[in-house]
């Protein structure tokens, strides 16, 4: 086997710092985040970025340089900040562009799909970009749910237009050949079962590349090598098990060894699992996934790209619609709302979901969880969740309730497209960036709702006794948690202590240096960049 890239190692200990006459529980494992114990990746900041906007939906997100290509389901676009239908809003057609780095709408790419866009790619050189969909006209002319487009010039490639008959709903692509998927049975007139080769030149056939996705949809596809890796709901490929994913040969389209099986077999027609997107870096598959029905296999894995050997799988539960793997993490948008898997959040009633998350690319431990339905797995590798947890808000275009359904990015940038209308409260409708520390304005704090006034008790020998409960932090796994005495500004004792807002710890400190008299307590909450939420007043004690 290829020698893999060696991961870090997540969950490193973090230590907790006291003043003297401070008493307080040991402390815990820390995960990543901003300012990152040494050893586990740093994530970017939950900060949202000002960026463009959109009136609908974004299915699917490609980038090139500084460049971010969108498409989904959308008809304006407008400056972030700015309310639908206020000033610069522009009419954009299920397409467009915007600068990752600024968030500024692109001026120089501008086109209008007929249909709804589903997926979006580059050329390996970055010097196209392709779209399939459910559209058959670009900009008035005939594209049959495939289109190009040339990313120096941001001009249509008209000399580019296969004829599918049908959805396309995957694409990769070499720089002479693009491979599509979806649910189509004709290109260019002739036979296709839901997947086809055409030249990157003119659109025509690769009349040797005929696989066959048997029994329903592709979805996502992906290259590595002579390696087409296939994704979606089959359940047969080239009339051969290969429940959800699969590899055909990029030369000749016949089926290569794939080993593990993350998808488990379709029980019927309201239960089942596929594949929704894969991303390869690094010689890995990074895969998501949605199950249907109760306990379906909804998470993330990653495989060796050559032979499909599973590095891990993360059984969270609530649908995953598109992964991003950078440096030593992973970024996913989802609606994930129980990820016992990794040790992390469990269920809770109501259910409380998190629409979009980072994991370390490296396996760090087994599943802590018991095995999905029909599931092929149990106490396989998982990977761990790193403390990155930005609020992204259900929006109501599709009427599924979900918040984001793509993921880019490049450098120090992360860029996420779907629905929602808001993030961390604030209105930005349907695109979001986020950066690294270095580059992001770095205000999210401690969430002040969760830290409650203290309890204060008189102890024996004249010390006074103060407890709480910890509270989190987005993208700060270890807060700073500062002792103020009635009412002062300045601590009397400092603990610091990492953890998760599923599983807050609880907090000691003695005062042995109070005066005689009553007294009343308040708890400052600070992370690593200053950010602070001060408790209420604890109960008032004598000494």
């Amino acid at each position: 086997m290829r020698q893999r890239r060696t991961g870090v190692r997540a969950g490193v200990a973090a230590a907790a710092l006291s003043l003297a006459g401070a008493a307080f529980m040991p402390a815990g494992p820390a995960a990543a985040d901003t300012d990152p114990p040494s050893g586990t990746p740093a994530t970017v900041s939950a900060d949202p970025l000002p960026t463009a906007q959109i009136n609908g939906v974004v299915w699917s997100m490609a980038t090139v340089g500084n460049t971010v290509y969108a498409t989904g389901s959308f008809t304006k676009a407008r400056p972030a900040g700015v309310a639908e239908g206020g000033a610069g809003e522009v009419a954009r057609g299920n397409i467009l562009a915007f600068d990752l780095t600024t968030g500024k709408l692109s001026t120089s790419f501008v086109h209008t799909l007929d249909g709804q866009g589903l997926r979006i790619i580059a050329s390996p050189d970055g010097s196209r970009v392709y779209v399939g969909g459910d559209f058959t006209k670009v900009d008035g002319k005939a594209h049959n749910h495939l289109a190009a487009f040339d990313t120096t010039t941001g001009a249509l490639i008209d000399s580019f237009a296969p004829n599918v008959h049908n959805r396309v709903r995957a694409i990769a692509a070499t720089n002479s050949t693009v491979y599509v998927g979806g649910n189509f049975f004709n290109v260019n007139g002739s036979g296709r079962t839901r997947l086809a080769a055409v030249k990157a030149s003119d659109g025509s056939n690769i009349g040797t590349w005929r696989p066959t996705a048997d029994d329903d949809e592709v979805y996502a596809l992906a290259l590595y090598g002579d390696r087409v890796i296939v994704g979606g709901k089959f359940q047969k490929v080239n009339g051969q098990s290969h429940v959800g994913i699969a590899a055909v040969s990029a030369t000749n389209g016949g089926t290569l060894p794939w080993s593990s099986r993350p998808i488990p077999t379709r029980s019927d027609s309201t239960h089942f699992s596929y594949v929704t997107d894969l991303r390869v870096d690094d010689g890995i598959v990074y895969a998501g996934a949605d199950g249907e029905g109760w306990h379906w296999y909804d998470g993330r894995f990653a495989a060796e790209a050559d032979t499909g050997d599973l590095v891990w799988l993360d059984n969270c539960y609530g649908a995953t619609y598109g992964v991003y793997p950078v440096a030593n993490e992973v970024y996913s948008v989802s609606h994930a709302h129980d990820c016992t898997s990794l040790g992390a959040f469990p269920d809770t009633t109501p259910q409380t979901n998190h629409r979009a998350l980072s994991e370390t690319k490296a396996a760090t431990g087994t599943d802590r969880g018991l095995p999905g339905a029909n599931s092929n797995y149990s106490r396989q590798p998982v990977p761990s969740l790193l403390h990155w947890f930005p609020r992204l808000a259900v929006g109501s275009f599709t009427q599924q309730s979900q918040a984001a359904w793509a993921v880019t990015g490049s450098g120090d940038y992360v860029a996420m497209g779907g629905e929602f209308p808001k993030v961390n409260g604030k209105a930005q409708q349907g695109l979001v960036r986020f950066a690294l520390k270095a580059k992001a304005p770095n205000k999210v704090g401690p969430e002040g709702a969760s830290l409650k006034a203290p309890t204060a008790s008189a102890r024996l020998g004249g010390s006074i006794r103060v407890t709480w409960k910890t509270t989190w932090d987005m993208d700060n796994a270890s807060l700073r948690y500062e002792v103020l005495r009635d009412g002062g500004k300045t601590a009397i004792g400092t603990l610091t202590r990492s953890a998760a807002f599923w599983n807050p710890a609880s907090l000691v400190y003695t005062d042995t240096t109070a005066p005689s008299g009553a007294h009343t307590y308040k708890i400052r909450a600070v992370d690593a960049n200053g950010n602070a939420a001060t408790s209420a007043a604890s109960n008032s004690v004598r000494r």
